[in-house]
């Protein structure tokens, strides 16, 4: 039995979202898994304001991926390693990035906060390039247009080849096709990079992905 089969992996309830065990996301064939779960939000002036709910889901063949390294590992572990957090960013296996909104978003606002954790982030590892910029600029036009109500959602699907779908959802369902497409392994890892890795903007879809996998790989690995 594949995991995305299995009654073992369950929905994930972020505020008053629920993140459903499996999809099939635009911009592939293939059934993925819910890998976790959380919110993401901003201190300000003392109080946690949540702006996003935020679920990734994987392809089955991740847990057969990051078990020859993580198998055995408690969620602790895995919550404490950058390497096991880039290990999904970088994976062979796709990845979907269900982000549903919590309070309203411009498509404008929303994409100014990701290409500037993207540019943060490029700076930082000193992996900054041309291609991925001027990739990074066709990403950001995709989102000019787009309104973002409570409710709605931004929809990234991530091939290990390196492109990313974009997608946008206003009434709650996935849409069969993509809005946009951008051929950039650079840019597509980094987007999830910005989410999960290190100093990732949802610290509660890392723990969550930290729990539910090492429990998926210490049941469901060879």
């Amino acid at each position: 039995m594949s995991l995305s089969q299995s009654p073992f992996v369950t929905e994930v309830q972020v505020e008053n979202y629920v993140f459903p065990p499996t999809v099939k996301p635009p911009g592939t064939t293939k059934t993925l898994f819910l890998g976790g779960a959380g919110v993401r939000g901003l201190d300000t002036e003392g109080e946690f304001v949540k702006y996003t709910a935020i679920g990734v889901y994987l392809e089955d063949k991740a847990i057969e991926s990051l078990a020859v390294k993580w198998k055995g590992k408690t969620e602790e572990e895995l919550m404490d390693s950058i390497d096991f957090f880039s290990d999904i960013v970088t994976g062979p296996f796709e990845k979907f990035t269900h982000v549903k909104m919590i309070r309203h978003l411009t498509g404008k606002e929303f994409v100014r906060k990701v290409g500037e954790n993207c540019l943060a982030y490029w700076k930082s590892s000193g992996i900054h390039n041309a291609a991925a910029g001027e990739a990074l600029e066709r990403f950001t036009k995709v989102f000019e247009d787009e309104y973002c109500p409570p409710g709605a959602a931004v929809l990234f699907t991530q091939s290990p080849y390196g492109s990313i779908t974009i997608s946008f959802s206003k009434d709650g369902l996935l849409p069969e096709t993509g809005k946009a497409v951008i051929e950039n392994k650079q840019v597509s890892e980094t987007v999830l990079q910005t989410i999960i890795g290190k100093n990732g903007v949802s610290p509660a879809a890392k723990q969550s992905l930290a729990a539910r996998i090492s429990q998926f790989l210490n049941k469901y690995s060879a």
